[in-house]
């Protein structure tokens, strides 16, 4: 009774602080990505963490790593006010090749004929000026070929802020319902799905070993200098993952945690989470540079934090970064 009583209030939009035990059933659109409800509600958005805490959790991390991140607090209450669909899965390369021949839209590395980035075995990081992991821009690379074997059933990568707001455009005048990058709280809120953990499987950085792809032993066997950084299993996956590899949080979503980093909406402001509204925040009205959220297949386990925010120029297109799209509800 009290199971049925939780399902039928989140069904609703009204069980603001629980986690559903069950995911609502998912919806297809017109590209065969599948979204799922999430219901309104309240949650704590944000880390206060102390940097001795975080040091006795990632104790292989030099400790200058947890003195920069103010942009986490303070941990503020955010009201999400309207359900709304995520999409349960990241957008893939499949789909995202369906947009592209049904539109006609060219993606900013194949327009400006700069490319991307992407893995070359022979690439040294230290002759790059930004000490990049990987290799670009160079024409060769871009959503087709970030260096590494991808099927339609991956994610997309290197696609930029721009990329992802044409397919969200398309896909609203196509279906006549609007589609959008989530907003940050939105993000982050579908990420916890009530839960209060670093990750939404707990607080352990060894509990990504069931639900992300991040960097562990099949990475740092291609990056060995970054070894002590690894998560000690074995997930299979040296590269991307197909969507859907791991276990989804309690509302249905895959991959909240690695293989790509998300775009959002928002703009990055380092203080703006001290004067945030409660109600829906849509981040400051201007900025230099587009959050990202989630951590990717490469990411060290502390970085993708749920709590955690990185950022880029909207033009970045990079083979870490992909995108998750909404849909809302009328």
């Amino acid at each position: 009774m009290r199971t049925s009583l939780c399902l039928a209030f989140l069904l609703a939009g009204l069980c603001g602080g629980c986690a559903a035990p069950l995911a609502t059933p998912a919806w297809t659109n017109s590209l065969g990505m599948r979204f799922v409800t999430i219901p309104a509600g309240e949650f704590l958005m944000g880390s206060d963490e102390s940097p001795e805490a975080l040091a006795e959790a990632y104790p292989q991390y030099p400790r200058e790593r947890f003195l920069k991140l103010g942009d986490e607090a303070p941990v503020h209450k955010v009201r999400i006010t309207r359900a709304f669909q995520m999409g349960q899965h990241e957008v893939t390369v499949g789909q995202f090749r369906r947009f592209l021949l049904a539109s006609g839209y060219v993606p900013d590395a194949e327009r400006d004929g700069t490319g991307g980035y992407g893995y070359n075995p022979d690439y040294d990081p230290a002759s790059s000026v930004r000490g990049d992991a990987f290799e670009g821009r160079q024409p060769r690379y871009s959503w087709r070929n970030p260096g590494f074997a991808q099927t339609d059933d991956h994610p997309v990568v290197n696609v930029t802020w721009h990329d992802a707001q044409a397919l969200a455009a398309w896909l609203s005048k196509t279906e006549g319902r609007t589609y959008r990058l989530p907003t940050e709280a939105e993000w982050e809120y579908a990420c916890r799905a009530g839960g209060r953990g670093r990750y939404h499987g707990g607080n352990a950085p060894e509990s990504l070993a069931r639900v992300a792809n991040v960097f562990d032993q099949d990475s740092a066997r291609l990056w060995p200098q970054w070894r002590a950084f690894a998560l000690p299993h074995h997930d299979g996956y040296a590269f991307t993952a197909p969507v859907g590899s791991f276990a989804p949080n309690a509302w249905g979503l895959y991959d909240m945690h690695g293989n790509a980093w998300e775009w959002v909406s928002d703009w990055h402001g380092d203080d703006y989470y001290a004067q945030s509204p409660v109600d829906d925040p849509q981040g400051p009205t201007e900025g230099g540079v587009k959050v990202r959220r989630g951590g990717s297949w490469h990411s060290w386990s502390f970085y993708a934090r749920a709590a955690y925010r990185n950022w880029n120029d909207p033009d970045t297109r990079y083979t870490l970064v992909g995108m998750r799209l909404v849909r809302e509800l009328p």
